[in-house]
């Protein structure tokens, strides 16, 4: 087979290109970093105006797989250059798009460790795009795998060179568990070659090929083939107990860094369980659903409980997604097409709130150069704007009715509910510990008298009584103006790095419909290629039970 190339595939290569032509003409201004910034952000913006064009282009339910590229690229192992994207990978593309030179603005003024420069850090941040655009493109299964391992290298440097003071234990840390996963998938990446080739009488690693005979694998040997793969995804995802790297290596890594690892990085787990897991082992998926539900459930919980008790403000952020990461997949193994879409636009949602959660946590830090809570308390008084946009972020990120979250989590929910009542009701416990997570730790920073040793500028700080009373050890007025003068509030820059991100969980939380009309038709198909149908009675649009 020759050669398959439309207009669409070349915007999909031009946006794989892109970023990393962008990441070689940035990486050589060491000696001056505001050339390298300003010329890193118009190629990550660039890139913004192809997702766009990208999405213009996409006709939801026209066709599975659309802006389609393929070249003989490896003939000898079947395996070819081939891209495509379906709406679920769609607005995973568009997603990384917008975060980008989101996560390049919020980091324009960011203090590097000593020896490193903004050429390096910004030049890493566009490899880093351009892996994820190939991961969530690819269509070629051995492309993928090779995609899933390249992209490990830049964040590992990111955070490895760029990150906090525990920075070389956590790249490692995060490193070998994403290794050894994507070791474990390349067995099954081979197994899966064996088994067309078997089938077919010539081995192949086109998706679209295998997932016509996907009906045809014997279970057990389905079974095999999707642990190598879960294994892979659920590291990455991460389910609990694979979560352990995430808190470290969101903890060490720089703010931008951290928000594409939250944010996007870890989608790719959850995505491959939908392009991967669900259409190539279906037989296997059914049968460990029981187990996959169970740690998503537990992650809900165990994740909600960890989050309540963090004292540093990454590490809370980490653990909140390893509980957000569970209703993802309770949605994606419930088997409706609602809780499907839910899970997907929750992937959406959850990279834009997590974001900008992560960001402004970020300005905080860089303000008071602590990232421990205890450190903080009665910011809103010097910084209000600062404050509120904290607030927002957090109301989102516990699902707060009118807020981007709260449509994907009720999808979740209420598509789970009819197949899997017992697991639903455990994961909507989290509901109430996401509440008490985020409202806690936003009082214990932002409310009351102000306090702290980032805030008061004091390592004596947190010793010292309350400003406004009695037989306070300083001038409450002074002490505030040395406070004000350390701590200002919300830059216009800062302003303008969040105002995308106001936009959208705001946008999402009353009109997702636009995102919901390209995710409903690829994940109808995901449903059918499957073999899955809607439990009786659902509104997902099926009629039977599977």
């Amino acid at each position: 087979m020759g050669a398959q190339v439309s207009s669409g595939g070349l915007l999909l290569l031009a946006m794989l290109l892109l970023p990393l032509a962008g990441a070689l003409a940035v990486a050589p201004m060491r000696s001056a970093p505001s050339t390298a910034k300003a010329t890193a952000l118009a190629f990550a913006l660039a890139e913004l105006v192809f997702a766009a064009l990208a999405w213009r282009a996409f006709e939801p339910g026209a066709g599975r797989l659309q802006l389609g590229l393929s070249v003989e690229w490896i003939p000898e192992f079947g395996a070819r250059f081939a891209l495509g994207v379906d709406g679920i990978a769609l607005v995973m593309i568009a997603l990384i798009g917008v975060l980008v030179p989101i996560v390049m603005g919020s980091s324009w003024e960011e203090k590097l460790p000593e020896g490193r420069t903004a050429a390096g850090f910004y030049s890493l941040l566009l490899t880093m795009q351009s892996m994820m655009v190939g991961v969530f493109a690819a269509t070629d299964v051995f492309l993928f795998y090779l995609f899933f391992e390249v992209m490990l290298v830049p964040m590992y440097f990111l955070i490895g060179r760029f990150g906090g003071p525990r920075r070389q234990y956590a790249a490692v840390k995060f490193f070998l568990y994403s290794l050894l996963g994507g070791l474990v998938m390349l067995a099954s990446v081979i197994g899966v070659f064996v088994v067309s080739s078997e089938e077919l009488g010539q081995g192949t690693f086109d998706w679209a090929t295998l997932v016509t005979i996907a009906d045809d694998i014997p279970e057990s040997v389905q079974i095999w083939l999707f642990l190598g793969f879960f294994l892979a995804f659920a590291i990455k995802a991460p389910l609990v107990p694979l979560h352990t790297w995430l808190p470290d290596a969101g903890a060490e890594a720089p703010v931008g860094a951290g928000v594409l690892l939250v944010g996007v990085l870890d989608k790719v787990g959850v995505y491959g369980f939908l392009r991967y897991c669900l259409p190539l082992f279906p037989d296997a998926s059914r049968r460990l659903a029981p187990i996959v539900l169970v740690l998503a459930v537990v992650g809900v919980v165990y994740g909600a409980l960890l989050a309540v008790g963090q004292s540093d403000m990454k590490r809370f952020v980490a653990y909140t997604s390893v509980a957000h990461f569970g209703f993802i997949a309770l949605g994606i193994f419930a088997f409706s097409t609602q809780a499907h879409a839910g899970a997907v636009l929750y992937m959406v949602n959850h990279g834009i709130s997590t974001g900008m959660l992560f960001i402004v946590l970020g300005m905080v830090i860089a303000r008071g150069g602590s990232r421990a809570i205890a450190d903080y308390g009665g910011v809103a008084k010097l910084a209000p704007v600062l404050a509120g946009m904290l607030l927002l972020a957090g109301l989102s990120l516990l699902s707060l009715p009118g807020t981007n979250t709260f449509v994907s989590e009720f999808l979740v929910l209420l598509g789970s509910y009819p197949r899997q009542p017992v697991f639903t009701i455990i994961a909507t416990c989290g509901i109430i510990l996401a509440a008490l997570y985020v409202l806690w730790v936003y009082q214990r920073m932002m409310t009351g008298p102000l306090r702290g040793a980032a805030v008061l500028g004091d390592e004596e700080a947190p010793r010292q009584p309350a400003l406004a009373g009695p037989g306070a050890a300083t001038d409450p007025e002074a002490t505030r103006r040395r406070a004000a003068a350390a701590f200002p509030d919300l830059s216009k820059r800062e302003v303008g790095v969040l105002a995308p991100l106001v936009l959208l969980i705001l946008l999402l939380g009353f009109y997702p419909q636009p995102v919901l009309e390209v995710i409903n038709p690829s994940v109808e198909a995901t449903m059918s290629e499957a073999g899955f149908t809607d439990p009786v009675g659902s509104t997902g649009g099926g009629q039977g039970g599977n």
